[in-house]
């Protein structure tokens, strides 16, 4: 059976500009259930401590648009499997101090990017992203947030791009409080033919012998201009990729993921790309995506 609009939640990766409960405002603004963002710019280190006013802003503002979950994406800069202890010790303090904004302001889930290996072998990388995980949640006491390691393209020395990288990480964690991010886009380009039906159950056949379909709480609905198998993450419209439309809404209609948000992180010049992109995945779904 397939999932209808009620019980499909759609959202975006929204902007945090002016402050963070803008974003909140922006996504339910374009009429999502959903919604991502940073909590700080994810392109630094560095990060000013949240202020009670503006925690509380942006709780009240959560409830007031009804908006579930609430997804914190972590900066693009960790790298928790990395061979130099500096960068390494860096990205799990990083790692901590995310997670405690992410439960200051209430959110369900912290989505993080594996890392790369650059310097060590493929085992090793994943043994020093579980180890740098268990030292960030055990000093931060996550408590009802729940980690999301997200599948990457592929890119150079990158861990997670196959679903056996994730299933080893999983295990090396233990009984913390980590799921998986699935992203269309990194799928495809990491060699994951899902632009094809049979592709797509094989895809599925494969995360359920490794990771478990269970352990998948988001979904990144993105298209790409990446063939597949490309190695590269470069995002791209809604059904104006290599992924196609029927694919994505294959994807987004599966009983296989019911009860999972789809975030779309498609390129965005302006708020008009977002209507676009989220008009064309709501009709696939009825009445109410």
């Amino acid at each position: 059976m397939s999932a209808s609009g009620d019980d499909v939640r759609i959202g975006i990766h929204a902007s945090i500009s002016g402050e963070l409960p803008n974003a909140l405002r922006e996504a339910a603004g374009l009429g999502c259930r959903t919604v991502q963002l940073f909590s700080r710019n994810p392109r630094g280190w560095e990060a000013r401590a949240l202020e009670v006013a503006e925690i509380r802003a942006f709780r009240r503002e959560r409830e007031r648009l009804g908006l579930d979950p609430v997804i914190i994406h972590a900066p693009y800069l960790l790298n928790l499997a990395a061979a130099t202890p500096q960068v390494r010790e860096r990205s799990i303090r990083a790692l901590r101090q995310e997670i405690k904004r992410a439960l200051q302001l209430g959110a369900d889930y912290l989505v993080l990017h594996p890392g790369s290996t650059l310097g060590r072998s493929i085992e090793d990388g994943i043994r020093a992203c579980a180890r740098a995980i268990r030292r960030a949640v055990w000093d931060a006491a996550v408590d009802s947030l729940c980690l999301l390691l997200e599948n990457t393209a592929g890119q150079g020395h990158q861990i997670g791009w196959r679903f056996e990288h994730l299933a080893a990480l999983l295990e090396e964690v233990g009984e913390l409080p980590v799921g998986i991010c699935l992203d269309t886009a990194h799928a495809f380009a990491a060699g994951y033919d899902l632009a094809t039906e049979a592709g797509f159950a094989e895809m599925l056949a494969q995360l359920r012998a490794t990771v478990g379909l269970e352990r998948v709480r988001v979904l990144h609905l993105n298209d790409t201009r990446v063939a597949c198998g490309g190695r590269v993450d470069r995002h791209w419209h809604i059904g104006e990729g290599n992924l196609g439309a029927e694919a994505l809404r294959r994807i987004l209609t599966s009983a296989a993921f019911r009860g999972c948000p789809f975030i779309l992180e498609t390129p965005r010049k302006t708020v008009e790309d977002d209507r676009r992109n989220l008009a064309r995945v709501r009709a696939w779904v009825a009445p109410n995506g």
